[in-house]
Parts: structure tokens; C-alpha cells; sequence
């Protein structure tokens, strides 16, 4: 019975860690991305998703793959982050 009764458990308990992880799209919000950020910006990238977020001043793209939707940094063609300078 208590082998019965910890089986259970240990199930219900790993099922609860198997919650799907929903991400939340945000459109931009009407945020157009300005013209030297599109022309720096490398292949692949998503930039009808990219958005400048404040926590790091840098621009960021949702990208879609075959098992989750990820928000990435917005690279450059030599792979940088696109960020804009912070004034002092």
C-alpha cells in the first residue's frame, strides 16, 4: 500500500513540474524599428517582432522554433547585440 501511495505521489508531483510554459506575445505595440536597426540587422531574425526593451536598452526578436517560441537579442551581421548607446 505505502509503495502504492509514494507512486502515486512521486507521479502527481512529476506531472505538476510538466506545467506548459505559455509566452505571451506582445505585438509592438505600434514600436517601429527604426531604419539603422533594420540595415544592420543580420538573416533569420524576426523583425517584425523586434522591440526595444528598457532593462537593457538593447532590441530583441521572438523567434519561433520547432518547440518553443524564445525571445532573442537582435544580432548584427557580425553577431553583436544591437543596443542603443545610453546617455550619461
Amino acid at each position: 500500500m505505502n509503495t502504492k501511495l509514494g507512486l502515486l505521489m512521486g507521479t502527481g508531483i512529476f506531472l505538476a513540474a510538466c506545467e506548459p510554459v505559455v509566452v505571451q506575445e506582445d505585438p509592438n505595440n505600434g514600436i517601429t524599428i527604426p531604419d539603422e536597426v533594420v540595415q544592420v540587422a543580420g538573416p533569420n531574425q524576426d523583425l517584425t517582432t523586434a522591440r526595444l526593451l528598457p532593462e537593457d536598452n538593447c532590441y530583441w526578436y521572438m523567434h519561433r522554433g520547432p518547440v518553443e517560441t524564445t525571445l532573442l537579442p537582435l544580432r548584427s551581421f557580425d553577431g553583436r547585440a544591437i543596443c542603443v548607446a545610453q546617455s550619461a
